[in-house]
């Protein structure tokens, strides 16, 4: 039974990561997308504590 266990932490841990990956990736996307002008400037964005 215990190896179930370590089989969900591993598996829990590789989707925390990938999550971070995704955010990160997203933001520069947006980033990229308001400086060409595609996505409009948002005056009151709430900056997320990751950047």
């Amino acid at each position: 039974m215990e190896a179930f266990g370590i089989i969900g932490m591993s598996m829990g841990t590789m989707g925390f990561i990938f999550a971070l990956s995704a955010l990160s990736q997203i933001s520069e996307l947006k980033k990229q997308l308001r400086e060409s002008g595609t996505l409009p400037q948002e005056k009151s964005e709430k900056k997320s504590p990751w950047q």
